[in-house]
């Protein structure tokens, strides 16, 4: 019964203690939103005018291009490369374009200190910039120009913060507001559901990271299974899709996309489900083959000649199939799932989070350039930077074939300008 009090005390000793630091952090919040009204910086205002004088020196000269471009479209002075690269590099013209424009906007709206639309408009940005690296990767592969737009991604996520500081407040005071109902939810048992109602799950960092990474391991292993009993009976093949654990992430991004999707059908009847799962899990396995093959040359499977397939990237079964895995999915897995993420100690699960993120994320970035380096020594360019040096040294043509047990790669299927 003492041990009974003593716990009670220190739980109230605790909350009083959250309460106050929630007290302080809203009287911060307040003394953000006043600096608002403060002018910007003079090194912000500098970087406004530059973006403002970059954008309108450049953007003729990218209309120029692109006019360029045209007549030699129309000449045949392009017929050396493939339409689809032609296409490509259109995209990346306009995207360039955008990206001019909004830079224009944002200097303007830096300048006249409107710091929610900065903000807003630093978000679209990043946008753009996500897209410019897709198409510059189908294009050239990892170059320069790809560090340039993370580098700057990264400088845009944390200038948005500054721009708006009363975000920050706010994320903090939430965070706190979170850790008295998180230590609630985790004893009641329903840590991470939508307490909107809305949806099912609440479709925050920490839950799409955990579905991500789990359904990674379990795709690879129902993946790996299937093939090693239906597809070739008693013959192992390695399908991993990263460069190191057991991972294969068409599967992890698929059950997020997944999530996302459905999270707010999770109680609509099955037929509707099915259906929504089909068309966009049939929309991201075409899509993702798109890409792999444009940019590096890739065919990890192909469906060619089997019934109502499109391009061999998708077909009337695997379609069936992805219908079939979305009702299991949000009818099923996703709550035992949810019960599994929640075994995590909620005062452990920030950091431990963010740790294998970190791994994650390295993990990524390595597969990229090892595969971005392979295509390189395929189609015969010596390694020549340290980089390249060094992935032909530990992860040579050899062993990124045996890794990659379902990938093949044709430099000629690639979309790349001068390969």
């Amino acid at each position: 019964m003492m041990h009974n009090h003593r716990e009670g005390q220190r739980s109230t000793e605790a909350e009083a203690k959250l309460e106050a630091e929630i007290e302080a952090l809203t009287s911060q919040e307040a003394e953000a939103a006043a600096t608002l009204k403060k002018k910007i910086p003079l090194p912000l205002k500098v970087f406004a005018i530059l973006c403002i004088v970059a954008g309108v020196a450049i953007l003729p000269m990218i209309g120029f291009v692109i006019v360029a471009m045209v007549i030699a479209f129309r000449e045949g002075a392009l017929a050396d490369d493939s339409t689809a690269s032609t296409v490509l590099f259109f995209a990346l013209l306009a995207i360039l374009a955008l990206l001019t424009v909004a830079f224009i906007v944002f200097g303007i709206r830096l300048l006249r200190d409107k710091r929610r639309f900065a903000a807003q408009t630093a978000e679209l940005l990043t946008g753009l910039m996500v897209a410019g690296i897709l198409c510059d990767i189908m294009l050239f592969g990892l170059d320069g120009t790809v560090l340039f737009f993370v580098a700057f991604i990264v400088f845009l996520v944390v200038l948005t913060s500054y721009l708006d500081p009363s975000l920050a407040d706010e994320r903090e005071l939430q965070r706190k507001l979170r850790d008295m109902e998180t230590r609630e939810d985790a004893e009641d048992g329903t840590l991470g559901r939508d307490e909107t109602g809305k949806g099912f799950i609440a479709l925050n960092f920490f839950n799409l990271f955990w579905i991500f990474t789990v359904c990674c391991v379990l795709g690879l292993i129902i993946e790996t299974v299937y093939h090693f009993v239906v597809v070739d009976p008693g013959h192992y093949q390695d399908r991993a899709g990263l460069l190191f654990g057991p991972f294969s992430p068409i599967y992890g991004f698929g059950a997020v996309l997944m999530t996302v999707a459905l999270n707010r059908f999770h109680d609509k009847p099955v037929w509707v489900i099915f259906l929504v799962s089909a068309v966009i899990g049939g929309a991201f396995e075409y899509f993702t083959s798109w890409i792999m093959e444009f940019s590096f040359g890739i065919r990890a499977w192909d469906y060619s000649g089997t019934f109502l397939s499109i391009d061999g990237r998708t077909n009337f079964v695997f379609m069936v199939m992805w219908g079939v895995l979305g009702v299991a999915w949000i009818r099923l897995l996703l709550p035992q799932l949810l019960k599994l993420i929640n075994l995590i100690p909620w005062n452990w699960r920030y950091g431990v989070t963010a740790v294998c993120a970190a791994l994650m994320l390295l993990d990524g970035v390595m597969t990229i350039q090892s595969i971005d380096c392979w295509y390189g020594r395929m189609a015969g360019k010596a390694p020549d930077t340290p980089i390249e040096r060094f992935y032909a040294e530990h992860f040579d043509n050899d062993y990124m074939q045996n890794r990659f047990q379902t990938m093949t790669m044709d430099v000629d299927d690639a979309t790349r300008i001068g390969r």
